[in-house]
């Protein structure tokens, strides 16, 4: 009976492979996650807070440091944003912050951040 070759020892990186971990029910963390994110509803802005956010909205000029409260409708929950304008669409009615667009309908308040500060 003739001796077989030695094998050449497996790399690293394929060894890692055999000791990853396995998941039978892909997906099923994520949605458990997402079934535990507690919702919160949206709360009706005040006429005051809406004409003290439009006066905001009508002076903005791109460029200027903003901190945004606003309602995020897919996460179901209020979120809070801070950065540089960079258009405000007064007839579309929304306001762009880097790549996330806000409807004005969702926004809740808006911090000016001046140079002073």
């Amino acid at each position: 009976m003739a001796k077989s070759k030695p094998r050449e020892p497996m790399p690293v990186s394929e060894r890692a492979k055999q000791f990853s971990p396995f998941s039978p029910l892909k997906g099923l963390s994520e949605a458990l996650a997402e079934k535990e994110k507690i919702r919160v509803p949206m709360k009706e802005v005040s006429e005051d807070a809406a004409a003290q956010i439009n006066r905001i909205l009508q002076g903005l000029k791109r460029g200027e440091m903003i901190t945004a409260v606003y309602y995020d409708l897919p996460e179901q929950q209020y979120a809070q944003l801070t950065g540089a304008v960079d258009q405000v669409d007064m007839i579309g009615r929304v306001l762009h912050i880097g790549l996330t667009v806000i409807n004005f309908d969702a926004l809740y308040a808006i911090i000016l951040h001046g140079e002073n500060e």
